[in-house]
């Protein structure tokens, strides 16, 4: 216990922190970015992505993530901030908070193990699409000096890692672009004109709403959509996360991390936010890896906006869109065009199908929920698929027995019951289903259908073999052997 702890502080202090710092920078234009799309003042996003970067480090289960305000988050905030105001904004994300703690307890996490390789992927894709198309408003309609200021930072982003990797390039980018803006007195949009930046601490403070199941009727299903979309992003982007460090994370323990900055947020006037892939790939490739480089993008962010904003203020726009050009470069999963024609058909759709619906609605929980029930769809096919039969007359001429192989369900029930010869003259037959399984009420209706088939034309039928959970299905739904079953045998 006491070397992880170790490990996860102090294992990479001097990367940890610079990483933190360059974190911290590229996280102040997007906390305003999201405070405007919620439609509330630039600190509400500020203050939470402060808080939840240094609550998420002590409670999270992922060391190295960065989870702050998002752009998912606030899109879901919209019409409420808009309807209600800040206030019951507020509330909701208190409640969300704790909805995301219930989801922890309960083990939600673990469903992770249900989202396949083609779905992460292309919710990879996904995000490394619209990050970068969320810098195309700076990049449009603008002066030479943008472009060429851009161009300046990536080739420092690529370029310095082959001189020297003793600080991190995003950050000497962000630094080197600020002074020349500065020293030639360049006309292009800061970060200063993104939105007003605090002057103040954050204070603790109670949501001013009615406690009555009027304000909950309101909140709920604003919470819900919260804590659903703030806990997939997190989960996924942990997952992502893991395999950029080949390193493991606590699902489960990421959804209570989650919760509890989330309420600590909502009692210091912040939004909800949730992990954030683009601020984590940074991290990463910045060299942070522990929980003392999320603590330090926490901890700077804020005493940057407070103490520094006249010097924050100036960084030019274009050294952040280099860095998160830089981001969405290196999180798009290139390997995937190239594994399109090799993979199975139905990965390459699920995968194909989880970008195009995430970058069409912007919604990350539509995108990924698609991929999904994709994924099961194929798998339920392919599974289905694996049932085949073999029959042999036994000597007398007078029996047949059947040997079921597979696995009978909802997709392969229409073929186990077309596997059989109902119009076979014969006195009995032997299903034996040693090496099947029934999972289901399909399953164990298809079953009944076979047996009263064989029962309509004058044959006796006897199942054989089935295992202890299958027998236990029979037991409870089948109808073959009940009272009901000389009506069905009149309707079949």
């Amino acid at each position: 216990m006491f070397d992880t702890l170790r490990q996860d502080w102090l294992g990479n202090i001097r990367n940890d922190l610079l990483a933190g710092l360059v974190v911290a920078l590229a996280l102040i234009p997007e906390a305003i970015a999201f405070s405007i799309i919620a439609g509330v003042d630039p600190k509400v996003g500020l203050y939470a992505s402060f808080c939840i970067a240094v609550v998420i480090a002590f409670a999270g289960g992922r060391p190295g993530m960065i989870s702050a305000a998002t752009g998912a988050m606030a899109l879901v905030m919209v019409v409420l901030v808009r309807e209600h105001g800040l206030q019951y904004l507020l509330a909701a994300t208190v409640l969300t908070g704790i909805l995301q703690i219930i989801a922890g307890w309960v083990r939600l996490g673990s469903l992770m193990r249900f989202v396949s390789r083609s779905v992460v992927t292309g919710f990879v894709n996904a995000l490394a699409i619209l990050i970068f198309m969320a810098q195309l408003p700076e990049l449009i309609d603008v002066t030479w000096h943008v472009y060429a200021m851009t161009a300046a930072g990536l080739g420092i982003i690529y370029g310095l890692p082959y001189i020297t990797r003793a600080v991190p390039s995003p950050l000497v980018t962000i630094v080197v672009l600020t002074i020349v803006a500065i020293w030639l007195e360049l006309d292009i949009r800061r970060v200063g004109d993104m939105g007003e930046l605090p002057d103040s601490l954050p204070i603790f403070l109670i949501p001013e709403v009615p406690l009555n199941w009027e304000t909950l009727g309101i909140i709920f299903p604003y919470a819900l959509t919260l804590m659903v979309v703030g806990l997939l992003e997190s989960l996924m982007t942990a997952t992502i996360v893991d395999d950029l460090t080949d390193t493991k994370s606590n699902k489960n323990r990421e959804c209570v991390g989650q919760g509890l900055a989330n309420i600590a947020s909502g009692f210091i006037g912040g939004m909800a936010g949730c992990a954030m892939i683009g601020q984590s790939v940074i991290n990463v490739k910045s060299g942070g890896r522990g929980r003392l480089s999320t603590l330090v993008a926490g901890v700077f962010l804020l005493i940057m906006v407070v103490f520094a904003d006249a010097w924050v203020s100036q960084i030019p726009m274009a050294a952040l869109v280099a860095v998160m050009i830089m981001v969405s470069i290196g999180t798009f999963s290139w390997s995937s065009l190239r594994d399109l024609k090799d993979h199975p058909r139905s990965s390459s759709v699920v995968m194909l199908a989880t970008v195009a619906v995430t970058v069409a609605t912007h919604d990350l929980a539509r995108g990924v929920l698609t991929g999904v029930l994709l994924s099961g769809f194929f798998f339920a096919h392919k599974v289905g698929q694996i049932l085949y039969l073999r029959s042999m007359v036994d000597d007398d001429g007078r029996s047949r027995t059947y040997r079921v192989f597979g696995q009978v369900f909802f997709a392969s029930a229409d073929r186990f019951i077309a596997a059989f010869d109902y119009q076979e003259v014969i006195e009995r037959v032997c299903i034996d289903v040693s090496r099947a399984h029934f999972w289901d009420i399909t399953a164990i209706s298809a079953l009944d259908k076979v047996i009263l088939k064989f029962r309509r034309e004058g044959t006796e039928v006897e199942v054989i073999g089935l295992n202890e959970a299958s027998a236990t299905m029979v037991d409870r739904f089948a109808v073959h052997d009940k009272d009901g079953a000389d009506d069905l045998l009149m309707e079949h």
